[in-house]
């Protein structure tokens, strides 16, 4: 696939300007609706869908195939992570207004760290073709893993992250609106906004360590790789709003995302020296399960509607009172002396 380095700046260029209109449009703190949530998924499911039906023409059905294969891996994966970000948003009393911008600022780090990964497996996979089979290997352990703790969630309480982030750096036991960084009595402190931002990197770093190698065993162009993971990320935060409160009624995702992983783990195997499984075939048996893995799950908790992950007794963390809020000093101080007023 000959991808002219202007294509690149192109679609990074397409990728800012996006994140810009995100970021105008909710530049003010506010609950985000069911309604603007599925709005917003439906732009960005769009414009994904989008660039793939550009790929498959310019560039043909098996490109474009490859494309859809890994966003539709991505794009599910995804799922899992939202629900997670459900539970760490919950167990942390983030407040609802608050949360896209902890989401927006996870979203672009992400990229850039996948960015990061694909670059990387790129290489390995050119240079050590041998890799591929500890990508398999690592497809199918995963895969297998998932599909016994199928039942199991996260648990934020235990969050060895939080312990270290806490041990290191200075931070207060309040939310001070948007801010991550705040100044109190001439001292720099972290907010619980900035520690919850960290703890959604790492978890998106744990998530893109399982499906950076499974994109790869359907496709092993870097540009689809990365588009497709870019376009996939990027309708995240509204994904989000939209499904956080519908947890409980996905009971069998994780059933059919841990058999994609050992679907992909397969293909990859004999793809390395037996049998080069055909992307229309790869792209149906995902799809195939993925969806019966939904139908099931809707099927199974019909009548349930909307309802909130279930939060602790005690939150770790509160929001700041008036005083301490009026309390916050400017976060950048000018040097030299300030004048006196005559």
């Amino acid at each position: 696939m000959d991808v002219p380095f202007w294509l690149w700046l192109a679609v990074l260029g397409g990728i800012v300007a996006m994140l810009a209109v995100d970021l105008f449009a909710h530049r003010r703190a506010h609950v985000i609706g069911v309604r603007e949530a599925a709005a917003w998924s439906a732009v960005w499911v769009a414009l994904g869908a989008g660039f793939g039906a550009w790929v498959w023409a310019a560039y043909g059905a098996e490109y474009g195939q490859q494309y859809y294969a890994g966003y539709l891996i991505e794009k599910s994966l995804a799922v899992d992570n939202v629900f997670v970000w459900a539970i760490v948003f919950t167990f942390f009393a983030v407040p609802r207004e608050y949360q896209h911008r902890v989401l927006f600022y996870g979203v672009l780090g992400a990229l850039v760290l996948r960015g990061a990964f694909i670059a990387g497996g790129a290489a390995l996979i050119e240079n050590f073709s041998w890799v591929l089979y500890l990508f398999a290997a690592f497809l199918l352990v995963t895969g297998w893993r998932m599909l016994r703790q199928r039942d199991e969630h996260v648990d934020p309480s235990r969050s060895r992250t939080l312990r270290l982030f806490r041990r290191l750096v200075s931070m207060t036991d309040a939310y001070h609106g948007q801010r991550f960084l705040v100044r109190r009595g001439g001292v720099l402190l972290a907010t619980p906004l900035l520690a919850v931002l960290v703890l959604v990197e790492v978890t998106d770093v744990v998530f893109a360590v399982d499906s950076i190698p499974a994109i790869f065993a359907v496709t092993d162009e870097p540009f689809l790789v990365f588009t497709a993971n870019a376009f996939a990320i990027l309708g995240l935060r509204a994904m989000y709003f939209l499904l956080a409160d519908l947890i409980h009624r996905f009971v069998y995702l994780k059933t059919g995302l841990a058999l994609v992983l050992m679907w992909v783990g397969v293909k990859m195997l004999l793809k390395v020296d037996l049998f080069y499984v055909p992307t229309t075939v790869s792209l149906a048996v995902i799809t195939t399960i993925l969806a019966v893995s939904v139908w099931a799950s809707l099927r199974a908790t019909r009548g349930q509607g909307r309802r909130a992950v279930e939060a602790p007794a005690e939150a770790p963390f509160r929001t700041a009172t008036e005083e301490e809020l009026a309390a916050v000093e400017p976060l950048w101080r000018r040097r030299g002396r300030a004048r006196t007023p005559a």
